[in-house]
């Protein structure tokens, strides 16, 4: 099994970026927790990418097509906005499990929609780094 972790916009600068809300675990620590969970769960290989940029996070998806059996996606500031996320998680059919560092149903009221959620089998929110964790044990558990 192959697992592909997207994360969206200023995801890199978690540890940084306002550590009341995500915490002081770095971009590194994230990458670090999603390779290892991924060996835990059983996936050969887990890549994890990052962009700031909507057209870039499209096309990953969209190359992930027949190479990646699953997908965790951070889509960040992008959940609330893109349906041209939403679209290509659509195109692709690959299994696709929504995780949000911070718990975003308690956040601003802008923050209560997500379009890419409507292409996701599960979600998962609130539960800081750990959660990509969590993420990638619910996407193994559904691709066997």
């Amino acid at each position: 099994m192959n697992a592909l972790v997207i994360n969206g916009p200023n995801i890199n600068m978690v540890g940084i970026r306002e550590p009341n809300i995500y915490g002081r675990e770095t971009y590194d620590d994230l990458v670090r927790i999603c390779k290892e969970a991924g060996s835990e769960f059983g996936f050969d290989d887990v890549e994890v990418f990052q962009s700031n940029h909507e057209g870039a996070i499209i096309d990953r998806i969209q190359d992930a097509y027949g190479t990646v059996d699953g997908i965790v996606i951070n889509p960040a500031a992008f959940t609330h906005t893109s349906i041209g996320i939403l679209d290509a998680l659509k195109a692709v059919s690959i299994p696709t499990v929504e995780v949000h560092i911070s718990a975003v149903d308690e956040r601003e009221d802008f923050r209560q929609v997500s379009y890419a959620g409507m292409a996701c089998f599960a979600r998962v929110a609130g539960e800081g780094l750990a959660g990509y964790r969590h993420a990638l044990q619910l996407l193994a558990d559904h691709l066997k």
